[in-house]
């Protein structure tokens, strides 16, 4: 309708999105808090070829044997908006946001020397966040979704990602809260143990986006200080899995999949490198 033709029109402005870059090239980023929860991961392996078209030029993927993991991580946010606003940012609402991913091996030139992931989607359940990102920010340009549910029960955690009309992937899965932790054979080659794995898939500074339309990428850092110890694993249920574009990535049946309760998220920049 009209309202969702004027909504696309101010998302993809690019004159709307060069007047910020060029009001806010020299002014200090004004750093984002999030107290985000139920953290959702899962993980899975897929043909290292198939995602070359995701990644900036000169990137160089976490490879193993031909494949490379590829994370889904869904999380509630908790009050998003400026540290500025102290207290207020408890007006700021709480929408529900899925970012998909994949790792790199090494930072890319002139980015910081610290442990990165490519963007390869980004989707938020609410209008005005998505807004903010595509005309405020250079590395998180997000859909929207249609429908976007994360329901949280004592046996199971259910999530339900619809894209409607719009650009956003379809995800829908159940996963079963199991007592411990279990690292499939074909996940050997990223980790020695469960544990270990888990750390490297949770520890995350920066982020890239290849941006065609600027001939540029994009960069973002963050703070997200996971506590080990709180997480809780996951078993996928495969029967309930529907992801199109994790099966045209060739991904593997088996997942690594697991909780983390809450964490304190920081957006601290965001630039075109």
């Amino acid at each position: 309708g009209l309202s969702g033709a004027l909504i696309e029109r101010i998302a993809n402005c690019a004159t709307l999105a060069g007047i910020r870059r060029s009001l806010t090239r020299h002014l200090p980023f004004p750093v984002l808090l999030s107290d985000v929860v139920d953290v959702v991961y899962a993980t899975w392996l897929v043909d290292a070829e198939r995602v070359q078209s995701f990644l900036p030029k000169g990137a160089r993927l976490w490879v193993r044997d031909g494949r490379t993991p590829f994370t889904v991580l869904s999380y509630r946010h908790g009050h998003f908006g400026p540290a500025l606003a102290g207290p207020l940012r408890r007006c700021f609402p709480s929408p529900l946001q899925s970012n998909w991913r994949l790792y790199l091996e090494n930072p890319l030139p002139h980015a910081p020397d610290v442990p990165t992931v490519v963007f390869v989607k980004n989707v938020i359940d609410n209008v005005s966040y998505v807004l903010g990102t595509r005309v405020f920010s250079d590395s998180l340009p997000s859909h929207l979704s249609l429908r976007f549910s994360m329901e949280i029960a004592e046996r199971s955690i259910a999530l339900d990602l619809h894209p409607g009309a719009g650009s956003a992937p379809r995800l829908a899965m159940t996963l079963a809260r199991q007592g411990s932790p279990s690292l499939p054979a074909r996940f050997d080659a990223f980790g020695r143990t469960w544990e270990e794995l888990v750390a490297r898939l949770t520890l995350q500074d920066a982020a890239v986006v290849p941006r065609a339309d600027l001939d540029a990428v994009a960069l973002g850092t963050i703070r997200l200080p996971i506590d080990l110890d709180s997480v809780e694993p996951l078993a996928l249920e495969c029967s309930t899995l529907e992801c199109p574009l994790l099966d045209a990535l060739g991904g593997t049946v088996e997942a690594i999949c697991f909780r983390v309760p809450k964490v304190r998220f920081e957006v601290l920049s965001d630039r075109l490198l």
